[in-house]
């Protein structure tokens, strides 16, 4: 029995429709719980130090921290939630975006040219931090209390608040088990070479995920990135014969 090409387009719109329903994070309760109450206590702590240390007088939090704990401690393991990336993005970010208010009148354009540049800086300098980009905006939109700081606001509050967060998510994720700075050092072993015997499903993977900390990607992409490495490796094994 053919389908009819109606048939089709109502079927093709609602499989493009159910891709906007949210799928379950694969992650595991214990980090759920892990990731909430760290970023609650760093949060907590980097404000009153913050607050201590600057007083009333002067801006002494901004708001993009509350993004940079959610990569901090919910995601650690993620390239953009390291402590150079929050500490490097942060301060690259204030500084061109301190620049911008300061060189160009018209407020949009500064927040596009600030976004700009602060998104090519940082993946120059390997300091990609989302949160980075409200940084920048904050420096041009955050309202008079923050243009009297000029370039100050780089230093307080800035880089004192992401000095703070880094700190207290080096602390907080390697006492709850984590290891963080994430990537390994040149001098750390590095993984032996898995060998698959038996094919993985999505499902697998799936399980997999949800036995450990949240992953900045989905089964899917995993298993497409799975295949790639196995024709890649297949490739590289080629190759060797062939030069041998």
């Amino acid at each position: 029995m053919t389908t009819s090409p109606q048939a089709k387009r109502r079927g093709a719109l609602r499989t493009f429709l159910a891709r906007f329903w949210p799928h379950p994070l694969p992650v595991a309760k214990k980090q759920i719980v892990i990731a909430s109450v760290g970023a609650g206590l760093g949060l907590t702590i980097t404000s009153l130090i913050s607050h201590w240390l600057l007083g009333e007088v002067n801006l002494w939090f901004v708001a993009p921290m509350g993004a940079s704990a959610v990569l901090l401690f919910g995601l650690p393991n993620s390239p953009l939630a390291q402590p150079w990336s929050i500490v490097g993005g942060n301060m690259v970010a204030a500084a061109i975006g301190v620049t911008a208010a300061m060189t160009i009148s018209y407020a949009p354009l500064a927040c596009g040219v600030a976004a700009c540049l602060a998104i090519a800086a940082m993946f120059q300098l390997r300091c990609l931090h989302p949160p980075s980009g409200a940084v920048a905006l904050t420096a041009i939109l955050g309202g008079g209390s923050v243009h009297q700081l000029g370039y100050h606001y780089i230093l307080t509050p800035v880089l004192l608040n992401s000095l703070c967060l880094a700190l207290l998510a080096i602390l907080f994720n390697n006492l709850a088990g984590r290891r963080y700075p994430h990537p390994l050092a040149a001098t750390e072993a590095k993984p032996e070479p898995v060998t698959l015997a038996v094919p993985i499903t999505r499902d697998d993977l799936h399980q997999a995920l949800e036995s450990g900390q949240l992953l900045d990607i989905d089964e899917d992409d995993l298993q497409q990135l799975l295949q790639q490495a196995e024709t890649i490796a297949a490739q590289r094994q080629a190759s060797l014969r062939s030069s041998n």
